[in-house]
């Protein structure tokens, strides 16, 4: 029996899987080792996945994640070792995870856009190629955390219609200081402007709006996608930014001359398979 780990910084997704098939699915808080310590993860994993899966006999991790590089990855492995009994543990980056999942052993170009976003060529076996998605404060074009930072920049700066501006405001029972303090003062602030980022799709048809979320999509497209040899493979795309604005992406991506392939939510399904034809 293995156990699959698929985390962003805002959730993180395990299933247990036997024989191919799933046993068990568990959601647990994100843990991403750039934000978090090894105990702080440690903490999550007794509090919130260890319940679910001490009458379980597991051989083996396989925790994909954000922030999960070379330097970092260490801090999740001990973590995982230290507070659940289990012989194998694998750690390995979530751009890996999204390659494995929408392109099984077949090339592509893979990108991940939710909280944060990622970008990569994957050979059909690894990723040999990745343009640095640099965090939401310098990068992570297009992904929720910078599609809410730009709708709170336009809120504060009256850049939206007033209308607009006060049914947000409302809607997240905010004001000015609240977001500033979420911001700069509050531990995740990625996570937070994510969470506002859903305004945007239910108000999609606000010219500002859409204009808003088009050039964050330009934006993703120009700086990361173009770097790959996108005239000659198909782009494949996973996460909740990805998948509840399809219809968008595909529209900006037409602009590039970029072929959309699989868009997924999430990868399990794909690692499942993965994962099941190796052991």
């Amino acid at each position: 029996m293995i156990l699959i780990a698929d985390s962003g910084s805002t959730k993180t997704d395990w299933c247990l899987v036997e024989d191919g098939k799933r046993i068990k699915s568990i959601l647990t808080k994100g843990m991403n080792p750039y934000f978090q310590t090894e105990e702080e993860i440690g903490e999550e994993i007794v509090s919130s996945l260890l319940p679910h899966i001490e009458n379980y006999s597991i051989e083996m991790v396989d925790f994909y994640g954000a922030g999960c590089t070379p330097e970092k990855k260490d801090v999740v492995k001990k973590a995982i070792e230290t507070n659940l009994n289990i012989p194998t543990i694998s750690v390995n980056s979530d751009l890996l995870a999204a390659a494995r999942g929408v392109c099984g052993r077949n090339a592509g170009i893979v990108c991940i856009i939710g909280t944060g976003s990622n970008s990569c060529f994957f050979d059909g076996n690894n990723i040999v190629s990745n343009v640095s998605p640099l965090g939401f404060i310098l990068g992570d074009e297009g992904s929720g955390a910078v599609l809410g930072k730009y709708l709170v920049g336009d809120v504060l700066k009256n850049q939206l219609p007033e209308f607009l501006k006060e049914k947000f405001l409302k809607q997240f029972d905010l004001t000015a200081g609240d977001i500033i303090d979420r911001v700069y003062r509050k531990p995740f602030p990625n996570r937070f402007l994510a969470s506002l980022s859903p305004f945007l799709i239910q108000n999609i048809e606000v010219p500002e709006v859409c204009n808003l979320v088009k050039r964050c999509f330009f934006d993703f497209f120009k700086r990361n996608v173009t770097q790959y040899d996108y005239k000659n493979y198909d782009v494949h795309m996973v996460g909740s930014v990805a998948f509840y604005y399809k219809e968008i992406l595909e529209e900006v991506a037409k602009e590039f001359d970029i072929r959309i392939g699989n868009i997924m939510q999430q990868p399990m399904e794909g690692l499942v398979a993965y994962h099941s034809r190796i052991k």
